[in-house]
């Protein structure tokens, strides 16, 4: 499936008509096309449904999803809640996307008020891992100003050659080359937009390459962008006098007429709406005697809150009954003028007429022969931090398990739990005393919804000695040893998630990595088919997700564990919906270095794909061979791993531990984990400076993971 998200470079460069457009000519290929406008922008005096939703459910007959309001997405922007609110357009981005071919995502438009768009745009595009186009209009600049500018905005995203930067539709496009006239007919007006593209190419280092192209052209066409009189009057409140054919008429052209008649016979033209005081009379009548010649004007619009002469309006009922509509409004000529200049011109909702001619003629303009060759690409999705996090989310609530939590009264854990119990993640057991938990809600002003269960460790701690002992009776445990181990609520509750009372059980908050993992070797053992406990990250890019193991756990494996680290790696990565082409780190790439680190590296490759033959791996490889395309191609250019690995296997703890924490650090980058793989049931460790977010989805990880294993 693709995914086309259409960014404006402007203000005005007619956004939405565009995706009615490129909606429609992704249809006449055979393609199955859905649509989703994330965040709604309402114009001053918009007071029904989002404009853009509406216009393509009422004439594309599509039912897209309803937008995020505006207000509400500042108001959680202002708090720091972009995270989550690129997960809630995730969301609804999966509705729109299914059944569909394709998804055209409508940006958001900068304006005086939402000045950040573009940078929304970016966090959107990233998340819904789209392919952009970029919508512009030449607004009176010349080519090099227009080329600049989409050029500028291109950069934005990542630059033109960008792959997923596709190119721009250039709109509203006026002067259809330096010096031309109107064109006579079709074939000149072809000929003349040709001219228009060479000149904006040979403007543009980029345009029509192989990594950027004019992807469409639309001519200025005065009648499309031509509204309904009665959206005159709707606009400015005006009163109306006469309504005549209000609803059909449409204003090419406003004229505001000061002059005597003789000097304004020329702007007597059909589809022109008269602009004069309510008191002149000779202009109303000079406009009743051209409707009454045959002229469809658009309208005549009275000013100043006059309201012509009884007898003028009499001598003028033959003109009123050819249709011409009469309007009044309160305000001075030159007022109401400023008003229809600044007036909203785009399509309204109910307008289906226009809303329909500028679909097909947009669709026209576009190069719907790319359109369908790309369409027609194979495109491996990758899969956006917000969209790995909306899917921990969903699976943990589908999967519906209990997740014990040994430090129940930690006041991060007892927040996370809470956010889990009231959101379905998980049901969530806190290990503590009640009065306790009690206390650090009050503190820190948490609401313990209902359902959050707590278990005081007292009150059931010595009917877990028995099952203890007999599940350690190879070890020498007695009763008193074992009580005296489950006085530790990290084995607690090991042992009842050893006994499936628990699904899964995550811990680390406040205690070491070793104090959470050594219960689990003792009394989870490992699962069928491997011999050792690994660990992965999952290091959220602004772009993908990538995995990263062994981090955690096994200091110095040898080839055999590092190969069973690595297909265990692929198979989580995997479960997770990442794609698995794994990379095994060394500080060598392919035969170019030796030594007895590059050659356990090696050894660990050859018997991984001895294990899993259908697994894509390669290895050894440098991280920047296995991480990026163009040193991929040129250190190992016949690796189906090099520059596009998603799981990093590093050949030591000491270099795994190092290069995440350096990742995530100075890059900024949020990692989820580790997540332990290997266990016949699930157990994670937190790391002690984790945040809230980072327990409740590592939760979620461990209830996907239960649910896995189910």
């Amino acid at each position: 499936m693709h995914t086309f998200f259409i960014a404006p470079t402007g203000f005005g460069v007619g956004l939405t008509s565009i995706s009615l457009g490129l909606i429609r000519a992704l249809e006449r290929t055979g393609l199955k096309v859905h649509f989703l406008k994330p965040i709604a922008q309402p114009h001053p005096g918009d007071a029904g449904p989002e404009r853009s939703s509406e216009l393509i459910s009422r004439t594309l007959g599509l039912q897209p999803p309803t937008p995020l309001p505006l207000p509400e997405v500042e108001h959680r922007l202002a708090n720091g809640e972009l995270d989550e609110v690129l997960e809630d357009i995730v969301s609804r981005y999966r509705q729109a996307a299914e059944g569909a071919d394709v998804v055209v995502i409508e940006g958001m438009v900068p304006t005086r008020q939402a000045s950040y768009a573009a940078r929304i745009n970016v966090h959107l595009a990233r998340s819904l891992d789209a392919e952009i186009i970029l919508v512009s209009a030449p607004d009176g600049d010349d080519m090099a100003s227009l080329a600049d500018r989409i050029e500028i905005h291109a950069q934005t995203f990542g630059g033109p050659r960008n792959p997923k930067v596709l190119g721009v539709i250039v709109n509203k496009v006026r002067d259809l080359a330096p010096g031309d006239t109107e064109p006579a007919d079709r074939g000149e007006l072809k000929r003349t937009l040709k001219e228009f593209a060479l000149a904006l190419k040979q403007e543009s280092k980029v345009l029509d390459t192989d990594d950027f192209r004019l992807i469409g052209c639309i001519p200025w066409q005065d009648e499309l962008n031509a509204p309904r009189t009665s959206d005159i009057a709707e606009l400015l409140g005006a009163r109306v006098l006469h309504e005549g054919d209000i609803d059909s008429r449409r204003v090419m052209e406003i004229a505001l007429c000061a002059r005597t008649v003789p000097n304004i016979l020329n702007r007597l033209k059909p589809g022109t709406l008269i602009v004069t005081p309510g008191d002149r009379d000779d202009i109303i009548i000079a406009s009743g005697l051209a409707s009454l010649a045959g002229t469809p004007l658009a309208g005549l619009l009275l000013t100043g809150g006059i309201i012509p002469d009884q007898g003028v309006i009499e001598f003028c009922r033959p003109a009123l009954g050819s249709g011409l509509p009469v309007l009044s409004v309160a305000s001075n000529s030159f007022d109401t003028a400023t008003q229809l200049d600044r007036m909203n011109r785009e399509i309204p909702i109910d307008d289906q007429e226009r809303a329909g001619k500028v679909t097909d003629y947009v669709a026209s303009h576009i190069d719907q022969a790319w359109l369908q060759r790309r369409c027609g690409s194979p495109r491996e999705l990758r899969l956006s931090p917000p969209a790995f996090r909306y899917e921990l989310v969903r699976r943990a609530q589908q999967a519906a398990k209990r997740i014990v939590l040994p430090e129940g009264d930690e006041p991060r854990t007892v927040q996370a739990a809470a956010i889990c119990q009231r959101r379905g993640i998980a049901q969530c057991i806190l290990l503590a005393k009640p009065e306790s938990v009690e206390a650090v809600a009050k503190a820190q002003h948490i609401t313990l919804p209902e359902g959050l269960q707590i278990i005081d460790p007292d009150s059931v701690r010595e009917r877990y000695v028995e099952p203890m002992v007999e599940l350690r009776k190879g070890r020498g445990l007695n009763a008193p040893m074992a009580l005296q181990q489950l006085e530790d609520n990290v084995v607690l509750g090991t042992m009842m998630l050893a006994l499936d009372e628990v699904d899964g059980l995550v811990s680390g908050a406040i205690h070491t990595t070793a104090n959470t993992i050594r219960p689990a070797f003792q009394l989870i053992k490992t699962a069928p088919g491997y011999n050792l406990v690994s660990s992965i990250f999952f290091m959220l890019l602004p772009e993908q997700v990538l995995v990263y193991g062994d981090c955690a756990v096994n200091p110095d494996p040898n080839a055999e564990e590092l190969a069973e680290i690595a297909i265990q790696s692929a198979r989580s990565a995997e479960s997770f919906g990442i794609p698995a082409r794994v990379a095994m780190i060394s500080y060598s790439t392919g035969s170019s270095g030796t030594g007895v680190d590059v050659e356990k590296v090696r050894e660990a490759t050859r018997l991984a794909r001895e294990r899993e033959p259908g697994l894509l791996i390669d290895g050894p490889l440098q991280y920047d061979a296995a991480a990026i395309a163009s040193v991929g191609r040129q250190k190992a250019p016949d690796s189906p791993v090099a520059g596009q690995a998603t799981v990093f296997v590093f050949p030591d703890l000491n270099t795994g531990n190092t290069t995440y924490k350096a990742v995530q650090r100075s890059a900024n980058v949020v990692s989820v984990g580790p997540m332990l793989q290997g266990l016949r049931k699930p157990v994670n460790d937190l790391s002690r400076g984790a945040l809230v977010d980072d327990i409740v989805y590592t939760i979620a990880l461990t209830a996907i993971q239960a649910d896995k294993n189910n």
